[in-house]
């Protein structure tokens, strides 16, 4: 049985409906797993707490579910330290989490919506897993700045993956992932819709206009989010079945190390077209 250490911080339903899609497929028999723990870098204690109705339904859930709640407030720890060196204070926060999930072994960590960096030896000590919204050779940043990136590059595909964590933080090597088409069908005609729009206006005009609403910028990011979900649940799959392993940092199959990351596109398309 696969253990996973299972690291949130308890913002909305995103972080809910990742837990409960794991927990589901762990209850029907699909997936042999076992989440060790969960831990938050919030108490809900905290104020001001915009999201403290948001994390209270996530702590419920957790508690529902059996599964042993860790948190460690990062407003309250060591707020000397944080105002004067945020560097010395990432690794003192590293050590408190280290200490806080040690009872609890984990063969892998997922980042579930995890807003902290990780400190440089938690990543070194432990394998963890996090998700970015873009392919492999995709751009880096935020989905807002990989779907904008994307668009100005006239790119043919979108997608996303699963990369371990590394001191070098969204630079990790890639583990999973899926991609999808944003040529075809109706794609083209937004395509053609933002080509027409831009014989009259910059893309930076567009974008501080429109920002999100744009229509191709809103598809690409539609079709992106409908995917994450079951590309995190399909990545722990494969490692609870073996199909894939990480070994020094890298991932193997089948006993060998493998060149490029492991392409769940099939296993994630099917997936949508169940629902």
């Amino acid at each position: 049985m696969l253990r996973l250490g299972w690291f949130s911080t308890g913002r909305g339903a995103g972080s809910r409906n990742l837990l409960k899609a794991v927990m589901d497929k762990k209850e029907q028999g699909e997936l042999d797993v076992e989440i060790s723990f969960v831990f938050c870098n919030w108490d809900n204690e905290e104020e001001p707490n915009p999201r403290k109705e948001q994390r209270e339904m996530f702590f419920r859930m957790v508690k529902g579910y059996g599964i042993p709640l860790l948190t460690v407030s990062w407003k309250t720890f060591r707020p000397d330290l944080w105002d004067t060196d945020q560097t010395a204070w990432r690794n003192e926060y590293g050590r408190e989490l280290r200490k806080a999930v040690s009872p609890y072994g984990f063969d892998l960590g997922i980042l579930a919506g995890y807003m902290l960096w990780i400190d440089d030896e938690t990543c070194e000590t432990h394998d963890l897993m996090n998700l970015h919204p873009a392919m492999p050779d995709g751009p880096k940043g935020t989905w807002q700045e990989v779907i904008w990136k994307l668009i100005r590059e006239n790119a043919d595909e979108q997608g996303a993956m699963m990369h371990i964590c590394t001191p070098d933080w969204d630079r990790g090597a890639a583990l999973t992932y899926c991609r999808f088409p944003i040529r075809g069908g109706d794609y083209d005609r937004l395509w053609s819709d933002l080509n027409e729009k831009m014989r009259h206006k910059t893309l930076e005009e567009i974008i501080a206009e429109e920002g999100t609403e744009e229509p191709l910028f809103k598809r690409i990011r539609e079709d992106g989010m409908k995917r994450e979900l079951p590309l995190v649940v399909s990545t722990i799959s494969s490692f609870a079945d073996e199909t894939v392993s990480i070994r020094d940092k890298h991932l193997y199959a089948n006993g060998k190390m493998l060149k490029e990351p492991f392409d769940l596109s099939e296993d994630v398309d099917s997936s949508i077209r169940s629902i």
